[in-house]
């Protein structure tokens, strides 16, 4: 079994725990082909949207991941997550499905509350997954309220300063939610630090996003 692994930005932690998700849900054996390319985040940062190069450039990394025999693939950066969705017939089409990193993650944060704040260190990553969120309150049929946290200053800091800038930031909406949920994959290695901090539930991207691909591949007829 092979997947694709879709970066438009790494960290070693976030490749490191990425890569533990996926082998806890598809075991040791799995082999995973990643592609990068962080001029696709790095336009959207620049542009404040995803531009049309940029989209194109995402669904080039697509297409290189089915031509290597990847079985289904996981896109890892929400502030391109509409790309991923605006290509699902022809995933469905060709038989290599393309999961969210962060759909089913978003939909657990709206099951498990009416008030959800969103972190994010990217203006480009806060508002897709809002939307994410707010999609996913449609499709559950329950209504929402998001706070926004952008955490300023927090992009490229080391990871003493990350958390500590992560749980500054979180002190300022933690009493006016029910979850937190982290826009970033990046993010995660903070997440059981900030809900003992504040005793939130509190979500983070990777873990639901492997869970999600090895639905895909069971619903394939892979596994």
């Amino acid at each position: 079994m092979k997947v694709g692994l879709i970066y438009t930005s790494t960290t070693p932690e976030l490749i490191e725990l990425v890569e533990k998700e996926v082998k806890k849900q598809l075991g040791d054996d799995v082999e995973m082909y990643s592609l990068e390319d962080p001029s696709v985040l790095g336009d959207t940062r620049d542009a404040g949207y995803v531009t049309t190069p940029a989209a194109a450039r995402l669904i080039g990394m697509y297409m290189k991941a089915v031509e290597e025999g990847v079985d289904a693939m996981l896109n890892l950066c929400s502030s391109v997550g509409e790309v991923a969705d605006s290509v699902q017939d022809v995933a469905n089409y060709i038989g290599v499905p393309i999961v969210r990193v962060d759909e089913e993650m978003c939909r657990e944060a709206v099951r498990k509350g009416t008030r959800i704040g969103v972190m994010a260190t990217l203006p480009t990553t806060l508002e897709p997954t809002k939307n994410t969120v707010k999609r996913m309150s449609r499709e559950c049929g329950k209504h929402v309220e998001i706070v926004d946290c952008l955490v300023e200053g927090a992009f490229g800091l080391n990871q003493d300063e990350f958390k500590a800038r992560m749980a500054e930031s979180a002190g300022t909406i933690a009493g006016d939610v029910d979850v937190i949920v982290f826009a970033q994959g990046s993010m995660a290695y903070c997440e059981e630090y900030i809900a003992d901090m504040y005793n939130k539930v509190v979500l983070s991207s990777p873990r639901f996003g492997a869970a999600e691909l090895k639905k895909a591949l069971i619903k394939k007829g892979t596994i």
